[in-house]
């Protein structure tokens, strides 16, 4: 195991500054994602379910249930347990594959789209606004930097 790193310079000062940041930016969302799960009644997964597919769907791309068990690392069983807990809430569907009718897709349905963006809207709002103080280099940068970190956090 390596050695607590102690910032020596002003650049190691503003990477430890960097980095505090980002890990009081992700207690941010984990604070709202957690306060999202209590309104919208459901775990950490489902809500990461819904999120994962609220991303697709604005891609344009569609997600099966095996897309999900890889996205949330969970067995084919407790996927379909999940499917089953979301589709009886009212929160998803599944629909036969537009191009495999053996295949299957999962689609989110009127309701809980309408609920996840009545409860994540006003923040996405306010997120923008933050980002719309940045020029288009700037914002360049940041999401080089915060793609560059998730895929060392995320080697998938």
């Amino acid at each position: 195991m390596s050695e607590r790193w102690v910032p020596q310079t002003a650049r190691d000062h503003a990477v430890l500054d960097t980095l505090k940041a980002v890990r009081a930016f992700g207690d941010a969302l984990d604070r709202m994602h957690g306060g999202m799960k209590g309104d919208m009644d459901m775990n950490s997964t489902d809500l990461a379910a819904l999120r994962m597919l609220i991303v697709r769907e604005q891609r344009g791309e569609s997600v099966s249930p095996h897309d999900l068990s890889k996205h949330l690392r969970i067995s084919t069983a407790s996927t379909t347990k999940l499917l089953d807990r979301l589709s009886a809430a009212g929160h998803l569907e599944r629909h036969p594959h537009p191009h495999d009718r053996r295949a299957r897709v999962v689609v989110l349905t009127e309701g809980s789209r309408a609920s996840f963006y009545r409860h994540f809207g006003e923040r996405l709002t306010a997120m923008r606004a933050v980002a719309g103080r940045y020029d288009e280099s700037e914002l360049a940068v940041v999401a080089r930097f915060l793609t560059e970190l998730g895929a060392v956090l995320d080697p998938t």
